[in-house]
Parts: structure tokens; sequence; C-alpha cells
């Protein structure tokens, strides 16, 4: 297969190197310093292109590479508030296809259906409260992170007593912290922490006067990251449409 990358920083050389061992051909690199070779023949040969960059830039990037009639497999958070409806537009009534997870991880897959589950099972325990941690790196310039508020979807979907989500407390990389402003009880707090080079660690925890029940996916390292978006541009390039993780992993 022929992949373009999208970004080619810390993930994006992992993501070269997990595709190369498995055989496929990286055709084209493009970063912030050569935004042109979007417009080479290099790019638009790709079966697929991975895209691992920022809220601002994925858009455009979607865009750009759709042009080209490229599909896109992006793993970039924080820009669904403004532009969700326009892509499920260009990929629903344009052929256009577009793979999005806030997190390609294989293990983060299992401990998503293993929160619905979990969520499901509490909304019959109404003495349980719930709430979310989500720890990352200080580079991280999102919070909560994109995985966090997929995790909080799922729980709200499945639990009649929790009608949205809240930033709860934030702990920020120079160790300072902005308190939670969420009374409602109707509303999931998220807190988030940004120390040192943490991959990520997404925690949910059902506590009550009795006792409490914790879950948590702690990522050692990118890699697991890095190898999902490489299956699911296995699994794009032979499918259409707007696709996720639920698609890839049949759980």
């Amino acid at each position: 297969m022929k992949i373009a990358l999208i970004g080619y920083g810390k993930m994006g050389r992992m993501i070269e190197q997990i595709a190369l061992n498995r055989g496929h051909e990286i055709v084209c690199k493009i970063d912030a310093d050569n935004q042109e070779d979007f417009n080479s023949p290099a790019f638009a040969s790709a079966d697929v292109a991975i895209e691992f960059t920022t809220p601002t830039a994925a858009y455009g990037n979607y865009l750009k590479a759709f042009a080209h009639n490229v599909k896109v497999v992006s793993g970039s958070t924080g820009w669904m508030n403004d532009h969700k409806a326009e892509i499920e537009r260009l990929c629903d009534e344009e052929g256009k296809t577009l793979f999005w997870a806030s997190n390609f991880s294989i293990g983060v897959a299992i401990f998503s259906a293993v929160n619905r589950y979990l969520a499901k099972i509490m909304n019959q325990y109404p003495q349980y409260d719930v709430a979310m941690e989500e720890t990352h790196h200080v580079h991280k310039l999102d919070a909560p992170s994109g995985t966090a508020i997929t995790l909080a979807e799922n729980i709200i979907e499945e639990m009649d007593r929790k009608e949205g989500w809240v930033k709860g407390k934030q702990t920020l990389a120079d160790g300072s912290n902005i308190e939670a402003n969420c009374e409602d009880k109707r509303q999931l707090a998220i807190a988030s922490v940004r120390r040192g080079e943490v991959p990520g660690i997404h925690s949910i925890c059902y506590d009550s006067e009795a006792d409490s029940i914790t879950i948590t996916h702690d990522a050692h390292n990118r890699k697991g990251f890095a190898l999902g978006a490489v299956l699911a541009a296995e699994y794009t390039k032979d499918h259409t449409g707007l696709l996720t993780t639920s698609d890839l992993f049949k759980f």
C-alpha cells in the first residue's frame, strides 16, 4: 500500500517505521515547511494519507487530500465542533473517505468497549456517581483529550442520569490548578492533568458511599497508537465513507 504522511513529528516517524515494517511504501511526507507537496504527483499516488497534526490544521488537510481523491486516516482532535457536519456531507454525498478516531490504540478500543458496558450496568445503580480524569504530556494543546470526550459521550449515551460533560479540575504543566465549576450532578466532570511526557492515562471512577470502582487505561508509549493508525489505513484502503474504530474493531 502507498501511504502519505501528513505531519512528520514523533507520531509520524513512528507510523513510518511501523508501516515500512509491515511492507508498505511511504510515498510522501508533508509537514509545515513543505505544504506545496499536497499538489505533487507523489501525494496523489497515495492509497491513504495518515494525518496527525493540530486541531487548527486538520480540517484543511482533509480538504487538500480530498481534492486529490486521497483517503485520509486521522487522529487529530479539536476540529469536530466547527467542521463535523461538512465532513459528514463530503463523505456521505461526495464519496470522500475519512477514518477518524480520537485514539487508535487497540488497548483503548478494548477499554472503550468495557467502558460502554460498565456504564450500561451502572445505569441501574444511581448510588454511584461517575467522574473521569485524563493525564497527558505537557505538549498536548487540547483539554480534555479527544479520547476522554469520546469515553464520556459513550457513558452519557448509556446513563440516564447524565446529560452532558464539563471540564473538571485542570492541573497545568506548571503545576498550577484551574478549579472546576460544575455543581450540576447531571454533568460528567472530566479532570485534566498535564505532566511530563505521559503518552496518555484515562481513568473512570464510579464512587458511592459504600465503595468505588475504577477502570484505567495507561499507555506506556505511542507505539500502540501508531500501530492502530496503520491498521486503520489498511482497512481504509478497501472501504469508503466516514469510518471509525467501531468499524475496524468488532467487539
